[in-house]
């Protein structure tokens, strides 16, 4: 098989299967007889900053000598950056003969595409040899794939917990953290991020009821950071270093590597996150799509940019809460481009327009956004919402400029 033919088959496999991720995985592997288990890991969940923990994560490892496997999704331009070893992506030539013999064997499950993506990864990076995996969840954290490895991980990390995926998670915070805590197993060392009072509760309980060492990021451990200067924009992001460097500590008085974690956590960079593309005219993307990260991104650009207005250009999916997301945007906003992202669950770019400019605020639909994205509109111009459609703005502006600007 061709390298487009196993793409093709894994992208079109179910987006949601039968059976829980959880069990479908652990049978495959358990098929496969475990590789995991000679993989050391640390496994992430939360709503907002999964991989941006992941990329901070991922930098202090290195930094610490570890060889470190890395696996996050969705992908932006290319399946391949779902799969990292030391930042490298993984090769054509791994991806043709792991999916090959992944979509051969008949394990007696249905496999979904992050099942196949999963365990892609788990059996490269035993190949790669690595001695530390970096394990983002897709959905949740109880039920999620990610679940299924057979041993413990070395700690686990929940990031900031918001409203998404509602339908599947729940309707409450509690109900969400309900979910996102099922990653946390009995006497492995949690760390958890700055949540909402609700979110925390539900956690601090369940990591009690596992006799589970709770490590809890504080307000003065994000301030301490800010002396730093990250090469990832945003306010937010100095809370996602926090969690992450916790987290390391925890893994490094077990491991007993020395290194320097500041320096570390200012070279990380995650794409696709308040990304500049383009100082003149100023182009950002930034993968905000739902109301938890679209309030980062409003914090983030009144910091940076005080009492400025933007032109935004917006795609969501369907499924999103749009409603909420344009009106913590309208008081930063100039005007709306809408757009429909590239995908069978997108909100209709024409719908998002109207809704908007009956909010009073200019907005119109452009069927046509790459020769949107090439004027000059006199300001900011801020693309936001879907990974789908920010990763479709990255690829156009990659073919059509050789360098990237990074801030």
């Amino acid at each position: 098989m061709s390298l487009e033919e196993i793409l093709d088959r894994i992208e079109h496999a179910r987006r949601f299967g039968k059976s829980p991720g959880v069990e479908v995985t652990a049978q495959v592997l358990k098929q496969l007889g475990n590789p995991e288990r000679e993989l050391p890991y640390i496994h992430v969940a939360g709503t907002n900053g999964k991989g941006s923990c992941c990329a901070f994560l991922e930098s202090m490892a290195m930094e610490a000598g570890y060889r470190v496997g890395k696996f996050t999704s969705p992908h932006l331009i290319r399946f391949h950056e779902r799969i990292t070893v030391n930042h490298e992506q993984i090769p054509d030539e791994a991806v043709i003969r792991i999916g090959e013999m992944l979509l051969h064997r008949e394990f007696g499950v249905e496999l979904t595409m992050f099942d196949y993506c999963l365990v892609m990864a788990i059996l490269y990076f035993r190949e790669q040899k690595c001695d530390l995996v970096i394990l983002e969840t897709g959905l949740g954290g109880r039920l999620d794939s990610t679940s299924a490895l057979s041993h413990d991980p070395l700690v686990n990390v929940i990031t900031r917990i918001g409203y998404d995926h509602m339908a599947i998670l729940g309707d409450t915070l509690a109900e969400i953290a309900g979910e996102k805590a099922g990653i946390i197993r009995a006497n492995v060392p949690v760390v958890v991020g700055l949540q909402e009072q609700e979110a925390m509760a539900v956690l601090r309980r369940e990591a009690e009821a596992m006799h589970a060492p709770f490590y809890e990021v504080t307000d003065d451990a994000v301030a301490q950071l800010h002396e730093l200067q990250l090469h990832m924009l945003g306010e937010y992001q100095y809370e996602n270093a926090a969690t992450a460097m916790l987290a390391m500590e925890v893994v490094d008085r077990m491991q007993k590597r020395e290194y320097d974690k500041k320096h570390a956590i200012a070279h990380a960079f995650w794409p696709g996150r308040m990304e500049v593309l383009r100082e003149e005219p100023f182009l950002m993307v930034d993968g905000a799509h739902n109301a938890n990260g679209v309030e980062a991104l409003k914090k983030s650009l009144q910091s940076l940019y005080p009492n400025e207005k933007f032109h935004f250009v917006m795609g969501v999916m369907a499924d999103k809460n749009y409603h909420e997301m344009i009106m913590r945007l309208l008081p930063l906003a100039e005007d709306f481009v809408t757009v429909t992202p590239e995908s069978e669950r997108a909100l209709q770019g024409t719908e998002l327009a109207n809704l908007i400019a009956a909010s009073g605020v200019p907005a119109h639909f452009e069927e046509d956004w790459k020769s949107c994205l090439q004027k000059d509109f006199g300001g900011r111009t801020i693309c936001f919402g879907s990974l789908y459609f920010i990763g479709a703005v990255k690829e156009w502006f990659e073919e059509v400029n050789s360098v990237l600007y990074e801030p």
